[in-house]
């Protein structure tokens, strides 16, 4: 029966029924020549052909990519995707059109187009940072709030929390560097946002910014420009320099690190639940030659599923212990859905095949439902690469099983 097309799609997702938001963050950046930085799968391919996705190489801007996405990730609890958001640098202080994006694509080309998107929330991560453009208080409400709000929040999978559109900024120390250096006038520019989303049908917005800051001088700095909770990208950890001895460690130090920040802000932080840190492909010369030299620093650790499943565990018990108000009782977020180069994912690989995913599932789900653990090759469907280069099969399996 393998190899042979029962069904003219992708079988329709049977979504696993959760008590909240579990939002995977989500790097679209394979589609060739979109992400810049890199060469996609193909930096991959020769050395670390470990981490082909169980789909194998793919275009990104396939809405039928994206459908198995999709599929995968509601099957197993994951109901939200946070898309890394980036105009180019040229388009700062100008208005916006999707030409003007980085990675655009994995919002414009393939969500948007997919048949079960509509099962599928998303939101926006706004990527503030020296490669792409910033902001300012003019820009945003004139060129960014438009735009945003007429390709994103208005669409009705659009993660929308008591009728307010969630926004998240990574990084907020470099808007408050080069954007914001006054606090008043970053909080007085979210209000006006606000009063924009109210404009437009809304009850307001909200703000979400990344914080691996433990200091009370920062949160309440946060606090002062606008934000309603902050959330950390690569677990609760406070430093991915740390280094960390074995998975109890791990996991002792992600859930401290969460109970750290509750003691500090309380019921405004959202823990995220990473998997493993393994960024060697960005450990060379060319990486260090654009200013990405920092990754060389960064220790590399793992959790197995099983593991990771315990991980998940422990900050749902700590979560559901919080009061109503928090918003650790709404959300919670995983590192990372598809990161295959910086090394932190729990999309199906070749690797690892569905065990991620089966962890969250367990933790965070009723488990209601029957995933498809069926390939999409085993299946009749297949294809999706035609820009990659594919690793050489036999390297493929040596490297895999050594």
């Amino acid at each position: 029966m393998y190899n042979i097309k029962l069904n003219s799609y992708i079988p329709e997702p049977q979504p696993a029924k959760s008590d909240r938001i579990v939002a995977a963050h989500y790097y679209a950046a394979w589609k060739k020549g979109a992400a810049g930085l890199h060469e996609g799968f193909n930096d991959l391919a020769e050395e670390y052909p470990d981490r082909t996705p169980l789909m194998g190489y793919y275009d990104e801007e396939n809405p039928e990519v994206c459908d198995w996405e999709i599929k995968w990730a509601i099957e197993h609890g994951i109901n939200c995707f946070i898309y890394c958001w980036y105009r180019k640098k040229d388009n700062e202080k100008k208005p916006v059109t999707v030409n003007d994006l980085r990675c655009g694509h994995g919002l414009h080309e393939a969500l948007f187009r997919a048949k079960y998107k509509n099962l599928m929330k998303f939101a926006i991560m706004f990527e503030a940072s020296p490669s792409w453009g910033g902001t300012d208080e003019v820009d945003m409400l004139e060129n960014l709030m438009p735009f945003w709000m007429e390709q994103y929040f208005k669409k009705e999978n659009y993660l929308v929390i008591d009728n307010k559109p969630v926004l998240f900024v990574y990084s907020q120390s470099i808007l408050k560097r080069d954007c914001f250096p006054d606090a008043e006038v970053q909080r007085k520019t979210y209000d006006l946002c606000r009063e924009y989303a109210k404009k437009c049908g809304f009850d307001g917005m909200i703000f979400a910014a990344c914080n691996t800051s433990c200091e009370q001088e920062e949160y309440e700095d946060l606090k002062q420009r606008g934000y309603d909770f902050t959330f950390g990208y690569t677990g609760s950890f406070t430093s991915p320099y740390d280094f960390y001895e074995d998975e109890d460690d791990i996991i002792k130090q992600q859930c401290e690190g969460f109970q750290q920040r509750l003691a500090l802000e309380k019921t405004d932080f959202v823990p995220t639940a990473s998997c493993f840190w393994d960024p060697t492909p960005r450990r060379t010369q060319r990486w260090a030659d654009i200013g990405y030299g920092f990754f060389r620093d960064m220790y590399i650790w793992y959790l197995t599923p099983e593991r990771y499943r315990d991980l998940l565990k422990r900050l749902k018990e700590i979560s559901d212990s919080l009061p109503e108000n928090a918003w650790a009782r709404k959300i919670i977020m995983i590192d990372n859905w598809n990161e295959w180069d910086e090394g932190h994912y729990v999309a199906p690989s070749h690797k690892f095949g569905f065990k991620y995913l089966q962890a969250i599932r367990e933790a965070l789900t009723e488990c209601n439902n029957l995933p498809d653990y069926i390939a999409p090759h085993d299946q009749g469907f297949g294809g999706y690469n035609k820009s990659w280069k594919t690793p050489d099969f036999a390297e493929f399996c040596k490297k895999l099983y050594e």
